[in-house]
């Protein structure tokens, strides 16, 4: 009697220390043109105080983003086609106050790392991504249906979960089908 006490009440602990994770989601938009699959994707609620509170301690502050284009299987595992990495980071100067904000593609530099004051910019820089030329359409087979998928990460991490393994913070996908 005493034992199951014991684990009802340590249970009942976990549960009120473990926050619980705010749902966030990343809307995508796949777009065809001109021989590539352009990838669109936002995430919702990203760039919250925990991001911030990481961001203004100084510490360089990544968005991982890894966008899969996949198509669906019936049988077995979805096949995937083609991968892209997507990093945006921010560091943040204490003295200078002012943000600097890289994005890569595959570990290449995206363009020029952009320096401003805004916060605000600097969450639009880090969450919405536009029109990302990441995948060819050369191997897509004509008029079969394909999806995205998109899973995103923050390091450094501004939650603790109690599952020992990785995990993404948000994820979204879409499905198009492949019209030549």
């Amino acid at each position: 009697m005493r034992r199951a006490r014991r684990l009802v009440s340590i249970g009942m602990l976990v549960v009120v220390w473990a926050r619980p994770v705010a749902a966030q989601a990343i809307q995508v938009t796949p777009l065809q043109r001109g021989g590539q699959v352009l990838v669109s994707f936002t995430l919702v609620d990203g760039f919250d105080e925990g991001v911030r509170a990481a961001m203004h301690s100084g510490l360089p502050t990544s968005f991982t983003y890894e966008v899969e284009l996949r198509r669906a299987a019936a049988l077995w595992v979805d096949r995937t086609m083609a991968s892209a990495t997507v990093t945006a980071t921010v560091k943040y100067d204490n003295l200078t106050r002012r943000y600097q904000v890289s994005r890569t593609i595959d570990g290449r530099l995206e363009a020029e790392p952009q320096v401003t004051d805004s916060e605000d910019l600097v969450g639009t820089l880090v969450t919405v991504f536009d029109k990302l030329a990441l995948f060819a359409t050369a191997d897509l087979e004509a008029n079969a249906e394909y999806y995205l998928k998109v899973s995103a990460r923050t390091s450094p991490r501004s939650t603790w979960f109690l599952w020992p393994w990785g995990r993404h913070s948000a994820s979204g996908r879409a499905t198009f089908t492949f019209i030549p």
